[in-house]
């Protein structure tokens, strides 16, 4: 009983004195002037400087009347929400564009603690209410919200040089988990323009290839995985040998290999955004520095099947072009992409290109990959692909056995099974691409099994063997036909032509003899 005396006594000397500090405060800002309060208010801070052994440091969301929300506000309100997950008491919780999940933060007017290298310290978040309510275009504008930090001064040299940038690098590290990655493509010049103005378009990437799931041999596989790793972790050394933060690499092989594929699985091992850039939508080389400028750090840039994109290569001498000419105008998908390349007026060149790839420009930005895709890598100019471009060439080419044990176990979930020794044996014979295997792997239907499934892949497999064996012996047979065909006509020639000298040594006599000359 005499203890909720006592509590309550506390409470009336505390109300008491609350309400005679606002008495006090009320008579201070009625009787003295503003530009006196001012003047007060001022020397009054100075004052409680001197003994107060605190430093305190504010954090604005839109700092000035900017329309944009400051970053370091939002790595501070990344930072914190790891901590105030399990301290604060009070929190609100927001949806952000592009997050994968709910983050949560501090509600405002809520304290938390943080220590850094033994040193404590205070985040408090706040905000400001204008006294009059208007309407501001500028985000922010009715409440202006901020953190404020508050440590001992002793420590302002650790925390102003050490500290911040640990929150600030953290939270950006939490963005980039948190954030959802998206797949990029470019727009035309004419869409940059106008309020929506934007140079890519994108959507959400949420391609589920892995390393574990692609076809490829597992020593080649874990090779560029170990090269993907150590260019990520490199940023220090890149900077120690003089060069940008970027790599290339080109992947090339036939058709249905796996190098879309292959794309994907990089993009999600190393959690990188995606710019696939198409070419000829770029209306020049002005055009695609700014493209380079637009796109993001940690991301692949890639461009696909670049030696259809453009007339990029250097090795297409005239007569190739002439004597393909034909194959082009017969062949309804040759011909569809001889049309593209002439409908896009484009005026990118293959300097511009290696300029966009190797060039200063290059540099505007870190942590990138280019990716080169193609099926016919002969045709590319080596200038294009040398080293220091396309630092690594990829090869990825027919379904080996170990490619094919991957598909198994992924379509099937099968390691082993008797058809298997079959099957390596038409592997090793016969030229068949991961897509072909992976299509025959695909149950068709509710009651397909395994064994009807490698059964499938069986027969596919010989008949494509079979295909091969006809192909080759039509082809023999058309090359004999086109020997003799040769050799009928040389020797058409040489008789011609023996025929030709014999009539023109019978006119040589018949001069001679009508001019009575003897020979």
């Amino acid at each position: 009983m005499m203890t909720m005396m006592g509590g309550g006594e506390k409470l009336t000397q505390l109300g008491s004195a609350v309400a005679g500090i606002m008495f006090i405060w009320a008579m201070f800002k009625q009787y003295f002037p503003p530009e006196l309060q001012g003047h007060i208010e001022k020397y009054t801070h100075k004052l409680i400087s001197y003994v107060y052994p605190f430093i305190q440091i504010t954090f604005q969301e839109h700092p000035g009347d900017g329309f944009e929300r400051s970053t370091a506000y939002a790595a501070i309100e990344r930072y914190l929400s790891t901590n105030s997950t399990n301290r604060a008491k009070r929190l609100k919780a927001n949806m952000v564009r592009d997050s994968r999940s709910i983050i949560l933060s501090m509600d405002d007017y809520e304290e938390i603690t943080d220590e850094y290298k033994g040193i404590k310290l205070w985040w408090a978040s706040s905000k400001n209410i204008p006294k009059t309510q208007m309407f501001s275009f500028y985000g922010g504008g009715e409440e202006k919200r901020y953190y404020k930090l508050r440590f001992h001064r002793k420590h302002r040299e650790t925390i102003t040089k050490n500290y911040l940038n640990h929150v600030l690098d953290e939270g950006k590290a939490i963005e980039v988990r948190a954030r959802q990655r998206k797949l990029y493509t470019n727009n035309r010049s004419e869409q940059w323009v106008g309020y929506r103005r934007t140079m890519w378009s994108h959507v959400v990437f949420d391609h589920p290839a892995t390393f574990d799931t692609l076809a490829m041999e597992p020593n080649k596989k874990k090779e560029i995985i170990n090269d993907l790793i150590t260019f990520s972790k490199a940023k220090d050394y890149y900077k120690k040998i003089g060069k940008a933060w970027k790599r290339g690499y080109l992947l090339y092989g036939p058709p249905g290999t796996g190098k879309s594929t292959m794309i994907a699985a990089m993009a999600n091992l190393l959690e990188y955004d995606v710019y696939d850039l198409e070419l000829t939508a770029v209306k020049d080389n002005t055009e695609l520095r700014k493209l380079l400028i637009d796109t993001s750090n940690k991301s692949i840039i890639v461009i696909e099947d670049i030696d259809c994109s453009l007339d990029l290569t250097g090795q297409r001498k005239e007569e190739e072009k002439d004597e393909k000419k034909d194959e082009e105008e017969k062949d309804p998908v040759k011909k569809k992409m001889k049309g593209d390349r002439e409908q896009s007026n484009s005026k990118v060149t293959l300097s511009g290109l290696l300029n966009f790839i190797d060039g200063l420009w290059s540099v505007c930005g870190s942590e990138r990959i280019i990716v080169f895709t193609t099926n016919y890598v002969e045709k590319l100019d080596p200038a294009l692909i040398r080293r220091g471009r396309m630092d690594k060439h990829i090869e990825l080419s027919y379904c080996s056995f170990e490619a094919f044990k991957v598909l198994a176990r992924n379509y099937l979930d099968l390691d082993s099974h008797e058809l298997f020794a079959k099957i390596r044996v038409l592997l090793e014979e016969t030229k068949t691409s991961p897509a072909d295997v992976a299509e025959n792997l695909m149950p068709k239907s509710a009651e397909g099994d395994a064994d009807t499934c490698l059964e499938n892949l069986i027969k596919a497999i010989e008949a494509a063997k079979e295909e091969a064996r006809l192909k080759a012996e039509e082809e023999a047979r058309l090359k004999a036909e086109e020997e003799e065909k040769l050799k009928a006509e040389k020797e058409k020639e040489k008789e011609e032509k023996s025929a030709e000298d014999v009539e023109e040594k019978k006119t040589a006599v018949k001069e001679v003899k009508e001019n009575g000359v003897i020979p």
